[in-house]
């Protein structure tokens, strides 16, 4: 079995466990952790990757963050 497989069978294993869990896996989380594995990310830069998509997603860019960081 190749790199690729490997990485692909542990993706579908953890997808797995997820809907075990009650809390199935999309294809855009598929692909995200695939390319962790890929691409070898530390810990930390699976972090830091994954707090920047929340904040993209929610629409905070660097103004809006550093003024919710202020109001503190």
């Amino acid at each position: 079995m190749s790199d690729r497989d490997d990485i692909r069978q542990r993706t579908l294993e953890a997808a797995h466990l997820q809907t075990i869990e009650g809390n199935p896996l999309d294809a855009d989380d598929l692909a995200m952790f695939e390319m962790f594995d890929r691409e070898g990310f530390s810990v930390e830069q699976q972090l830091d990757y994954v707090r920047r998509d929340l904040r993209r997603r929610a629409g905070l860019d660097g103004k809006e963050q550093a003024s919710a960081a202020s109001s503190r």
